[in-house]
């Protein structure tokens, strides 16, 4: 191919550092913005935590222009005009906006460490160091290394802990751990009857119902380790071991037919058997702990509804003065040049924190006010809402709505929720108007809440009551919201007594 000049025109977008480094902020949630600014503080010596009385809420200095905001107490005040003078000198060298499509390190040493791990590298994290948390596996093998047990049968034991899932159940029948155990061992390789006697020898490892093959064997593993003299014991184990079939269910005549029990015994076995673990494994590996730092407080005063910053949560950031005051005109030594370098970040990284708070309240404040009748009567009363009508409200740009709304979290009277929460599709209704799928999902909830035990409300009945209050809903439409809620179907829901 002969290589040839062309000129070509065309258009593509280019963001300023500034830009990138706004919307960098304005997507992270709470816990992750007090990082960064942690970060800032530690790298930027331009940079200082400001008290109440001198920073106004969002973040912005006292200073409105953004300029320095004064100086620690016991510490000599310099008047702000003369400060300003000092520090007017690096406008000369450094612009208050950097060309399109740059980047801080092409200009100025970047005052942030590079974040995440892996090839882009990063500093040295410290959480990262800390020690995981035991796992149902780590838990077993503890277990089994406590076992006076010889090493064929360790060795099995040990395939057989491999196999249990985090729900705590064995998922290899024994023709798979035969499988698995083919030519592994000295000698011979190992029966099913050999295998089911290592698996027996797990199963009465703690958590109690751990290695079971399904979960009626999982109920009865649990039941045998009772106590025998406690009431209801031996009902129970009768229960799951021939009258299975009626647990879901609650069948108590089908249980007091087929197993000669009385009343009060099948009653009483079937709550000791709801008070058993269907998943054990969860007991020794519980889900990390996450916690919701609401990033705004939404109150009523006096017949109208406030939306207010969470102080708490808000970071309040100004320009250390002491080292503004060292920035002298004319002076272009190396510590001068990164004196100025670090200012205008730290003066755009306020001006940045300043947008993100400012935003976050503008796009919290207006979706309270579209929202008021969630807010005062609950979700049956939530309107249909998307973002482009937020977008468009506030002069905003979709996908800037999209970041507000991501992991920011508004705490109301009714409760903590994500921003998100308050967005859902529409759905038409009889009388030409419309109303949100999280609205027909709490009227959903509410009609199965409120049905017979004995006759529940199939799908096709409750789309029928629906439609009735004039909310037009296909069968599918409410079978895909009530699994969505894990609300069972209407024949399991059935009890016949």
């Amino acid at each position: 191919m002969k290589q040839t000049i062309q000129l070509r025109l065309g258009q593509h977008l280019t963001m300023t550092p500034q830009l990138q480094q706004a919307i960098k902020l304005l997507q992270l949630s709470t816990i992750e913005l007090r990082k960064e600014v942690q970060e800032a503080l530690e790298t930027n010596y331009m940079l200082e935590e400001a008290d109440e009385a001198e920073a106004y809420p969002g973040g912005e200095t006292a200073e409105p222009q953004g300029g320095p905001a004064g100086l620690a107490e016991g510490a000599p005040t310099p008047s702000e005009p003369s400060i300003e003078r000092e520090v007017q000198a690096e406008r000369d060298e450094i612009p208050d906006e950097l060309p399109v499509d740059t980047r801080w390190d092409d200009v100025y040493d970047s005052y942030l460490p590079v974040s995440g791990g892996g090839d882009e590298g990063g500093d040295f994290d410290l959480f990262a160091q800390q020690s995981r948390p035991e796992t149902l596996h780590d838990h077993l093998q503890w277990q089994l290394n406590l076992s006076r047990l010889s090493p064929r049968d360790e060795a099995i034991a040990q395939v057989v802990i491999d196999a249990i899932d985090a729900d705590g159940y064995l998922r290899a029948d024994l023709e798979e751990l035969q499988a698995a155990l083919a030519g592994a061992l000295e000698g011979d390789d190992p029966s099913a009857e050999e295998i089911e006697t290592l698996v027996h020898r797990v199963q009465s490892l703690d958590p109690p119902g751990v290695a079971a093959r399904d979960l009626r064997e999982c109920l009865l593993i649990q039941l045998r380790q009772l106590p025998p003299d406690l009431p209801a014991r031996g009902a129970a184990l009768a229960v799951c071991a021939r009258g299975f079939d009626h647990l879901p269910r609650g069948d108590v005549p089908a249980l007091m037919r087929g197993l000669n029990l009385g009343e009060a015994e099948a009653r009483a076995a079937l709550e000791l058997i709801r008070r058993l673990n269907p998943k054990p494994g969860a007991l020794i590996a519980p889900a990390p702990s996450e916690y919701v730092v609401p990033d705004v407080f939404v109150s009523r005063h006096e017949g109208a509804w406030l939306v207010e910053l969470n102080s708490e949560s808000t970071p309040k950031l100004r320009v250390n003065a002491d080292y503004a005051r060292l920035i002298r005109r004319a002076d272009q030594s190396a510590d001068s040049v990164a004196l100025k370098s670090h200012l205008q970040e730290a003066r755009w990284f306020i001006k940045s924190l300043a947008s993100r708070n400012d935003t976050v309240l503008r796009v919290a404040s207006k979706i309270v006010e579209l929202q008021q009748g969630f807010l005062e009567h609950g979700e049956e009363a939530m309107k249909p809402l998307i973002l482009r009508d937020v977008a468009d409200a506030l002069d905003l740009h979709e996908s800037t709505v999209s970041r507000v709304t991501t992991q920011k979290y508004m705490y109301t009277p009714r409760g903590t929720f994500e921003f998100k929460y308050f967005f859902s599709s529409h759905v038409n209704t009889a009388s030409g108007g419309e109303c949100s799928s999280t609205a027909i999902r709490a009227l959903i909830r509410k009609l199965i809440a409120g049905e017979s035990a004995r006759r529940p409300l199939s799908d096709s009945k409750i789309a029928d009551e629906l439609a009735d209050q004039g909310i037009n809903v296909a069968r599918r439409t409410v079978a895909k919201y009530r699994e969505a809620m894990g609300i069972p179907p209407s024949n399991e829901r059935k009890r016949l007594a």
